[in-house]
Formats: structure tokens, sequence, C-alpha cells
């Protein structure tokens, strides 16, 4: 018995991904609700430096073998994965209609947000010129994109952020694996001129005048 064997085993049994703190918990519970439990558990004492240590020496032993799988990490953890040069094969255990794509103004609005983000909703409009509320909707709708708070302005407009289910999504660790990202998040774009008492709740179905800046948004650039 191995920790890396341990390790797979639960990767291999979860139904989703697994932090190594996660890993850790299992670890060191096995057999503590189980008196009957065969031999003590080896692994009790096991740090999480050791649990990353057995996570990479298994993701590098799957790719010098040639498994049909690998270990990835996501924004929620660790898990096992078919490897996608054998997507077209496992496709066909999954006959489902594939979810609809997201339009390019949808794609052009979450990549402003995602980049900018926490963002009001006026400051997306400034960048693109038009009125977002359907396109947001749908973005919340599907899970891409939440509520982050209020800005501290006049009329405290509500703010915007991508969601953890984006990363995972996209296939990102964080934010900062998207393309670009440093010289995006500082590039100079229109923002709304904030009116005094006016919030989300009292603006028009337009964005208000914008301060001169870039004129397009960085759409080539979505984390599409």
């Amino acid at each position: 018995m191995t920790l890396s064997r341990v390790i797979e085993a639960l990767l291999f049994s979860a139904q989703k991904p697994l932090s190594i703190r996660e890993l850790a918990a299992a670890i060191k519970g096995a057999g503590a609700e189980d008196p009957a439990a065969a031999g003590p558990n080896e692994f009790a004492r096991v740090a999480e430096g050791q649990i990353a240590a057995a996570l990479e020496e298994l993701k590098i032993a799957y790719v010098q073998e040639q498994r049909a799988f690998q270990i990835i990490e996501k924004a929620e953890g660790w898990q096992l994965a078919t490897d996608a040069a054998f997507a077209k094969w496992v496709r066909q255990l999954f006959p489902a209609p594939k979810p609809a794509r997201l339009t390019a103004p949808g794609l052009e609005t979450l990549a402003i947000i995602a980049y900018r983000q926490p963002i009001t909703r006026a400051d997306v409009e400034a960048v693109r010129g038009v009125n977002i509320d359907g396109v947001l909707q749908t973005l919340m709708e599907r899970g891409l994109v939440k509520i982050a708070g209020r800005a501290e302005i006049p009329g405290r407009p509500l703010l915007y952020e991508t969601t953890q289910f984006f990363l995972d999504h996209f296939g990102l660790r964080n934010l900062d694996e998207l393309p670009n990202v440093e010289e995006l998040r500082t590039r100079h774009l229109p923002v709304v001129c904030p009116v005094a008492g006016v919030g989300d709740a009292g603006r028009s179905g337009s964005p208000t005048a914008a301060t001169t800046g870039e004129p397009d948004a960085p759409s080539e650039s979505s984390p599409a």
C-alpha cells in the first residue's frame, strides 16, 4: 500500500475534483469510524506536502505510461479525466445534445467581465456601446457570472465578476491563466461618468457618456 495508490483510489471514486485539504481529511480519517478496520491507518499523519508530491508523481507516471486517463488540476482541486486523445470514442457514451454555444456578444461581454472584474454593467456597456441586459442575464443563468457587491460610487451600482464554474468550464486554475491577462488588465478602456443618485435601478436603456479610450473590447482574446 502506497500513498500514491490511496490517492488514486480516492480520485477514481470521487464525483467531483478533490482539493489537497479534502484528500488529507479522507486519508487521515480512514478507520476512525470503523474500529473493525483491518490494521492501523499508516497514513494518519500524512502532510499536505506529501500529498502534493504524490499527485505530481501520479501525474508524471500516467504520462510516461501513456495511460488513457490523466490527473488534471482544476479550480476546485484535482480530478482523474480521460485523455483528450480518446474523446471521439468516449463521446459515444454521452449522446446528449450539445449545450447551446454563447453568442459573439455573450463571449465579448464575458471577456470584458473576466479581465476587468469586478465591473459595473454600465462600464461594460461603455466598452461595447450597446445595452447588455439580456446578455448579462444569460451569463448569470448559465452560472458564468455573478453579482459581487456594489461599487462605492454615486448610485452604488451592482458589480459583476466571473464564477468558480467559469474557471472550471474554460479549464483554468485561476484568472491569471487567462491569455494576455496582464496586458489586457492594464489596457485603458472607456468608463461611465457616474451620475449622482443614479444606480442600476435608475439607469436608462443605453450607456451614459463615456470618457475617451479604446473603442473596442478585446474580444479576440476572450477565453473561448
